[in-house]
């Protein structure tokens, strides 16, 4: 202790300032300036990529029915609905909740896919829960969470009563298919 005392006094209030502005740059360095650092090289490299590919084209109309034509075809026909759902359903199995009766309604409009949408009530605890949601969402890609609702009855319960809302998508009947 005394060795520290004598050195200090030898350096003065300049010197310990100057250790103390020194032992902070470290750690400032490694938590603001090095990500920043990090952050501005991604930047860089992002604008690179959007630089190397070309000018902008416009698109046209035919191109865009083209599109909305792959976008429907990587949607399954509304006849697989049932399969779908089984999915839905070996899924929350598999995550090991408990299902209640829901509510299930076909929503048909005149362009665009078709919505099933889900109102499922579970029982489970949040681990649960959550793992079905991911593996809706990682499995199906169809599939879209509209709402959840989340319900305790104490406090210290581990089990939650939740309803899911959800919705699955499938490819509109276009006139070649009722043909």
């Amino acid at each position: 202790m005394n060795r520290l005392q004598a050195l200090l006094g030898r350096l003065g209030t300049a010197g310990v300032l100057g250790l103390g502005v020194l032992f902070f740059c470290v750690p400032f360095y490694l938590t603001a300036l090095r990500p920043a650092q990090q952050e501005l090289a991604a930047q860089h490299e992002a604008a690179e990529r959007l630089r190397g590919r070309g000018p902008f084209r416009p698109v046209a109309v035919d191109d865009r029915a083209d599109d909305l034509r792959r976008f429907y075809a990587l949607l399954p026909p509304v006849e697989r609905l049932t399969e779908e759902l089984e999915r839905v359903y070996a899924l929350a199995r598999a995550a090991g909740l408990e299902l209640m009766q829901g509510e299930y309604r076909l929503e048909k409009r005149n362009s665009g896919p078709i919505a099933y949408r889900i109102t499922l009530p579970v029982r489970g605890n949040y681990g649960q829960i959550r793992a079905f949601l991911d593996a809706v969402l990682k499995d199906m890609p169809v599939a879209s969470v509209d709402a959840l609702r989340f319900e305790r009855k104490k406090i210290a319960d581990q089990q939650l009563d939740a309803q899911l809302r959800l919705t699955l998508h499938f490819r509109p009947r276009d006139d070649a298919d009722t043909r």
